[in-house]
Parts: structure tokens; C-alpha cells; sequence
């Protein structure tokens, strides 16, 4: 039997969740939202992502702050507007493929936040062209020739705590299943980790039990806020010396079970422009094994694994309990379908696009037979 497509369980204070494979859709930013809200886009992609074969569907990083998103067009749950927007969108798109779970990722963007969308350059923008001020742990910009992020005060870093547990709140009106914490890829809560953005004198920087005590605050709060699968994405390396590594991540990870963390999604990188990553097919897959080995916890990997065959190697040589793709399944929005035929398994997919199949691959739905007409 493939693991990749064997069942799971999450564990979660109201009772676990269980996955029938162990493929999830990772978090990929659309930049499509309106002031925050969800649009049409949204409704298509996650239609069309929830029926890819993949038992979990991560939605996108979504602002817990107005000021916490990366760009002017990103998503957010930090009001009833947003929380609305999210919910009509979400609701239609579900009615669609009932059978794929939901999670969603929660973040503050903090010195990264403000920029263009990609698309037109990705630099940080100016009051002039849409741009606001940015919060940091400490007043030092991510790229030297930007405009340094103000430090944040004791009493906002209470604000920002409130705003994720507000926004975990409203992801269990929404009736969501889980819920990641964004602590990767330079955003908030990894500035605060890395030595190299958290430059701070007092109890939130300096040592690394101070640099963990903000996003292990957060994480706490999030935790008595929301009672079903509570995981974390962490970037397990800086990729630059002197900066956050593989020893502190394994640290704060142990941290993060003792709180009660289900899941950890191990990424790498983003905190600075100086990281010298090294590419290559599953590049952070030895970062998710080391974890898993130390911690005991629910792991998933992600990055560069493209192929059925890759996927089902690193769960049968337990480097990992989770595969996560994500442009993968841009490109290919049937990629599960694709690996359940190549691994002899079954998945679950929409009765209206069981027809499509070729014959070699219906087996991996079941069998089913469709009457042509």
C-alpha cells in the first residue's frame, strides 16, 4: 500500500482530524483580495484546489492586521468584513468538493509587509503609491536601501498576540479544520527568531529564549483560542551564518509541542537577501527528518518534491508524516490524481470530472464507471 495515500490522524484538543492521504495543497499567496477581502479569484482557485486529490488545503497567508499584509492585495481576518468575505467565498467553494479539509495560514508580515505584488516588482512601497508603515522587532529594514520598519512597542506586541487569537477565533466560526502560524520566510514571527531582524535589548531579543518568547506568546494565544488542528510553518534555516539554523529550530520546536503543537510545515530561508540556499530536488527535506526525529511531531515537508515516486520515498523512509506541494499543483491542479494513479491508490474527486479520466488511471478513483451518453 502507498503511504502517501494511506490515512492520517492530526491530533487536536477537540478530538483529531483524520486525513484519507497525506497530501496537502501548501499556502500560496494570490494577491487577488480587495481591502482585505476574499474576491471571485479566490472562489475559482480553491474550487479548483480542493479537488486536486489532496486530503488538506492550506488558504493562503492571511493578514491578522490591516498593516500585517505583504501587499495592498493580500488576504485578511482581522474584522466582520473580511470575515464575511471569507466566508460566502469559502462556503460556495466547499459545496463544491466536501471532501478535502481546510486549514488556513495566519500572519503578520511586519518589515516585509507593504510591497508591490510581485508581478510589478515586489519593492516596498512608498505612503505615495499605497504603501503604510511597517512594524519590526527592531528598526532595521530588510534590504539596506529600504526605509527601516519602526520597532514594536511592548503594548502592540500585546495588540498583534490579540489579533492572531482574534483571527483564529473567526477561523472557527468559519468552521475551518486547522489553522498554520506563518513563522517562516521573513515574516513576524521569524523576525522575531532570527538574530538577524531581531536586534532588540529587551526581553523579546537577545538570547534565543528571548527571541522564541513572542511567537511561543502567540502560539499560546492561538492555542486557548482555537480548539482544532493548531500547527506552525517554521523556516528551519536562515541560510546565512550568524542567523536562525537547524539547532534553535529543533529548540523551538521542542517548545512547540510542549504548547500543544499538532503539526510542523518545515520550510527555509527568506529573512535576508544574503541566503545562499542550496537548491536541488527535496533540498529541505533533511531539515523537516531532523525535527521529526527530535520532536516526535506530525511533519510535513515541502520544496522541490515533483514527483509521485519522491513523495512516497521520504514518508517510507520516515523523513517525514506530510508531503505539501504548492506551485506543483498550479501547474498541475490534478497533481494528486496523478500520483494516486502512479502508486496504485484512490483518492476522492468530483463525480463531474470522473469522465476525463484515461483508462490506465481509472483505477485510482474506485473503478468508478461513468454511462456515456
Amino acid at each position: 500500500m502507498s503511504l502517501l495515500f494511506s490515512p492520517l490522524t492530526l491530533p487536536s484538543p477537540r478530538g483529531g482530524l483524520t486525513l484519507p492521504n497525506r497530501l496537502v495543497v501548501a499556502p500560496m499567496c494570490q494577491y487577488s483580495a480587495n481591502n482585505g477581502c476574499a474576491t471571485d479569484w479566490h472562489l475559482m482557485h480553491w474550487g479548483n484546489l480542493l479537488n486536486s486529490g489532496a486530503a488538506m488545503f492550506t488558504i493562503e497567508a492571511t493578514a491578522v492586521l490591516p498593516e500585517g499584509r505583504i501587499t495592498p492585495n493580500c488576504l485578511g481576518l482581522w474584522d466582520d468584513r473580511t470575515e464575511a468575505a471569507l466566508a460566502d467565498h469559502l462556503q460556495r467553494a466547499r459545496a463544491l468538493a466536501p471532501h478535502t479539509a481546510v486549514c488556513i495560514q495566519l500572519s503578520h508580515a511586519g518589515r516585509k509587509a507593504s510591497s508591490a505584488v510581485p508581478w510589478q516588482g515586489g519593492q516596498l512601497l512608498a505612503p505615495a503609491q499605497g504603501g503604510w508603515e511597517t512594524f519590526g522587532p527592531s528598526a532595521v529594514p530588510h534590504l539596506p536601501t529600504e526605509t527601516a520598519p519602526t520597532a514594536i512597542s511592548a503594548a502592540e506586541l500585546i495588540r498583534i498576540r490579540e489579533a492572531f487569537a482574534a483571527a483564529a477565533q473567526r477561523a472557527a466560526r468559519l468552521g475551518l479544520e486547522a489553522v498554520e502560524l506563518h513563522c517562516a520566510h521573513g515574516y513576524l514571527l521569524h523576525q522575531f527568531l532570527s538574530p538577524l531582524a531581531n536586534q532588540r535589548s529587551d526581553a523579546y531579543g537577545g538570547s534565543l529564549e528571548n527571541r522564541m518568547r513572542f511567537p511561543l506568546e502567540v502560539f499560546a494565544d492561538v492555542r486557548q483560542a482555537f480548539d482544532g488542528v493548531l500547527g506552525l510553518r517554521l523556516s528551519a534555516t536562515d541560510w546565512v551564518e550568524g542567523g536562525w539554523d537547524l539547532p534553535q529550530s529543533l529548540e523551538f520546536s521542542q517548545r512547540l509541542k510542549a504548547a500543544g503543537c499538532d503539526f510542523v510545515h518545515i520550510s527555509s530561508g527568506g529573512v535576508s537577501p544574503l541566503q545562499k540556499i542550496a537548491l536541488g530536488a527535496g533540498y529541505q527535506v533533511p531539515f523537516a527528518s531532523a525535527i521529526r526525529a527530535a520532536t516526535g511531531m506530525v511533519t510535513t515537508s515541502v520544496g522541490l518534491i515533483t514527483q509521485a515516486q519522491q513523495a512516497e520515498a521520504i514518508l517510507q523512509t520516515g523523513d517525514a508524516d506530510l508531503i505539501a506541494l504548492a506551485r506543483g499543483f498550479l501547474y498541475q491542479p490534478r497533481w494528486g490524481w496523478q500520483a494516486a494513479a502512479a502508486l496504485g491508490a484512490t483518492v476522492q474527486a468530483s463525480p463531474q470530472y470522473w469522465r476525463c479520466l484515461p483508462r490506465e488511471a481509472q483505477a485510482a478513483f474506485g473503478k468508478v464507471t461513468v454511462a456515456q451518453r
